[in-house]
């Protein structure tokens, strides 16, 4: 794996997670039910289709990004829609168009290195590493290895997962984590990432796993603001970026009714700017913005945060 090119350690680049609010680009989805409606071929032309309009889609996306001074986005989990599922999965070589889709999706890294924009991924909620099921554990390393693929295609430096449960020990949570990373491949563990959640595991449960494992975390303050753990954002900061062997990726957010209200865990449209930590200032690392209006919500809080700190 590449690393990403860096930005300079003084500066900070803000990343687009996924999709749009306003501007006119969207990735396609497809669900088994309608698949299965379909004959083995007609459902892989189906998703050739899709994935080759998704690779169109996240092409338009990086332009997006190059020409708005946004310096990382995130890849849609589900830019090849079903890739694991168990009756409607399918190898990207089985897609009749298959060579033209890795062709476009290698394209888009090509962009992205031209332009020097940071691509990641974050898999969905149902990659448990550490889950008691042994068939949930080998559908999350079946489902990491094939997001490595797109990784690889599009020169994403990160696959990003949360802890998993504790099922109320989380010691022994902890420790099937640790043997779960054992699993996985070089191609997803050059890549993996840890995050902090806001319900089960803080920075100061996964910190000692990311030290012993080699594993960045990746440090969301606002998970660690609502689930706090006894360290400041100062400390957790300076810990997190201890554990990177290239540029940190943290998170970013804001509560949807101010720390007051009820249930802070629950995302904002946009961020507060009050809620950018001092410590991040000094840059050198990549801050993708978790709120739901989307590139909106970059663009504004870039505006916001001009003459505080320097972005890429």
């Amino acid at each position: 794996m590449k690393k990403p090119s860096s930005i300079p350690s003084n500066r900070v680049r803000l990343g687009l997670c996924c999709q749009f609010a306003e501007e006119p680009i969207r990735f396609r989805h497809a669900t088994a039910a309608s698949l299965e409606r379909l004959d083995r071929t007609s459902q892989l032309a189906r998703l050739g289709e899709i994935c080759a309009d998704n690779a169109a889609a996240l092409h338009a996306s990086l332009e997006y990004c190059a020409s708005h001074g946004i310096g990382s986005f995130r890849i849609l989990s589900q830019v090849l829609p079903l890739r694991t599922h168990p009756t409607v999965g399918y190898l990207p070589d089985e897609l009749p168009n298959a060579a033209a889709v890795v062709r476009a999706f290698k394209a888009c890294g090509a962009f992205a290195r031209k332009h020097g924009i940071r691509t990641g991924l974050h898999p969905d909620q149902f990659v448990v590493l550490n889950s008691p099921d042994p068939l949930v554990v080998r559908r999350s390393v079946a489902d990491l290895e094939a997001q490595a693929e797109i990784a690889a295609w599009t020169g994403a430096d990160t696959l990003n997962v949360h802890g998993g449960g504790g099922y109320g020990d989380k010691p022994k949570a902890l420790d099937a984590l640790r043997r779960g990373l054992d699993l996985l491949s070089p191609a997803v563990r050059t890549r993996l990432t840890l995050e902090n959640d806001d319900r089960t595991f803080t920075p100061r449960d996964l910190l000692p796993v990311c030290k012993a494992c080699a594993t960045p975390l990746v440090y969301d303050v606002h998970h660690h603001r609502v689930l706090a753990d006894g360290l400041g954002v100062a400390e957790a900061t300076q810990l997190a970026r201890s554990t990177w062997d290239r540029e940190p990726l943290f998170h970013l957010s804001s509560p949807l009714e101010g720390w007051k209200g009820p249930r802070p865990e629950r995302h904002h449209d946009y961020v507060d700017p009050d809620d950018f930590p001092s410590e991040w200032a000094s840059g050198g690392l990549t801050v993708e913005v978790e709120a739901k209006a989307k590139e909106l919500a970059v663009l504004r809080l870039a505006k916001a945060l001009r003459g505080r700190v320097t972005l890429s």
